[in-house]
């Protein structure tokens, strides 16, 4: 496997020329030769998810995965103008980014708040995929108000015990490791008694129950801790500094989930829209519905700086601010606009398909798919109003809302 030779001081159009070397002697022919024949819908054709993830590792070992990361960290330590050169080559191959929940939830809060041990330790396996990552946060009584949670977490020597139960974890069935947040002293309040781990799922006392959704995927599931053990050195922050740590996580979330559509390395490398204008010219469209599908294409295009600004501050070295919280906000909506509009412009096809019996089906059409996903977009990630929650106090500078609770022990608060 090889490391793509450029540097910060490589020109943008040699770092270009070598990108495509790269391409030529690691990407399949079968591939490459789809990707000149129709884009992302023939490589689609011709390379499945399973051959993808087995190719992957050649993709973490060339640096490109996460350009603007240190080389320890398994990147090329590049700056930002470089990086998005180097994506434009790469993108009409579609070489999306696996283990999203590492690159964009684990990273952010262990560069941030990380030890350099722990950023030796596991960033290089996020960048090649051989360590896949979920997040331990939501639980059944601790949605929008996370810091409300009740997994605990006891010191035993050099360990933490945690105990608890975890729910709309994204992937955590397919996981080797999660990010969690933990009840460390019930006796402060809420937001302060709280420590971040990075913690093994693959031990005794951690159970994962798959969730299946509307769509008849699997990705969100339960967690059940009954005992997990997780080393001190894999606490992130100070012991009671985990709401500090998880802002770093969950402005990175809010980042990726304003992203184009739901997310998955076949949907990566071109817009949700640009999908639909392409599937509408197919089928013959009037001027109400060029005009409606210009709108949603001038959207994604705000949404797309958007997160240019917000990705260019990460790379700069800037804790993620709330302006994740504007692509959130700006997204979820947007993309349910695009998914209602496509249901509108392809008729029956987009919100109907054939069932064999009762089974759930593995393969809905994509526009089903998207339609069906589009819903948890305005939930996820942080509730649209928790989002403008963020917005309103921290940049329009509005007053908090109101908790009586907010300065009291976690103990003594209400819960039903």
């Amino acid at each position: 496997m090889t490391r793509v030779a450029i540097d910060g001081s490589t020109s943008p159009d040699d770092a270009a020329a070598a990108v495509r070397a790269w391409v030529e002697e690691h990407v399949p022919v079968a591939w490459r030769e789809a990707a000149e024949r129709g884009g992302a819908a023939e490589i689609r054709t011709v390379r499945s998810r399973a051959d993808y993830e087995a190719w992957y590792p050649t993709f973490g070992a060339s640096g490109l995965v996460a350009p603007t990361w240190p080389v320890a960290y398994g990147g090329l330590d590049l700056p930002v103008a470089l990086a998005r050169r180097i994506d434009a080559e790469l993108r009409p191959y579609n070489l999306g980014r696996l283990n999203p929940l590492g690159l964009n939830l684990a990273a952010p809060a262990l560069f941030a708040h990380g030890t350099e041990e722990q950023r030796l330790r596991f960033l290089p396996k996020i960048v090649d995929n051989s360590e896949r990552w979920c997040q331990l946060f939501s639980e059944p009584g601790a949605g929008s108000d996370l810091a409300s949670l009740a997994t605990r977490a006891d010191r035993d020597g050099d360990e933490w015990v945690l105990s608890g139960q975890k729910v709309w974890t994204t992937w955590a069935h397919v996981s080797d490791w999660g990010v969690a947040l933990a009840r460390t002293d019930p006796g402060l309040p809420k937001r302060k008694g709280i420590t971040y781990f990075l913690i093994d799922l693959r031990q005794p006392g951690v159970e994962v129950r798959p969730l299946r959704h509307i769509g008849g995927e699997v990705d969100f599931n339960e967690v059940f801790l009954d005992g997990a053990r997780v080393p001190d050195a894999q606490r992130v922050g100070a012991v009671g500094d985990g709401w500090k740590v998880a802002n770093a996580t969950l402005s990175g979330e809010r980042q990726m989930v304003s992203g184009s559509g739901s997310g998955g390395v076949d949907r990566i490398g071109g817009s949700g829209s640009n999908r639909l204008v392409q599937k509408v010219v197919a089928q013959g469209a009037d001027a109400a519905a060029v005009q409606e599908l210009m709108q949603v294409h001038s959207e994604e295009l705000i949404r797309d700086w958007t997160n240019q600004r917000v990705r260019a501050g990460l790379r700069a070295g800037r804790s993620p601010g709330p302006e994740s919280s504007i692509g959130k906000v700006h997204q979820g909506g947007l993309n349910q606009c695009i998914q209602l509009l496509a249901t509108e412009l392809l008729g029956p096809g987009a919100a109907a398909w054939e069932r064999d019996g009762d089974e759930y089906q593995d393969d809905l059409p994509y526009e089903v798919r998207g339609m069906l996903r589009s819903r948890a977009n305005t939930i996820e990630g942080g509730t649209t109003e928790v989002n403008k929650n963020i917005l309103g106090e921290r940049v329009l500078g509005l007053p908090r809302e109101p908790d009586p609770f907010r300065d009291a022990a976690w103990k003594d608060v209400p819960r039903s």
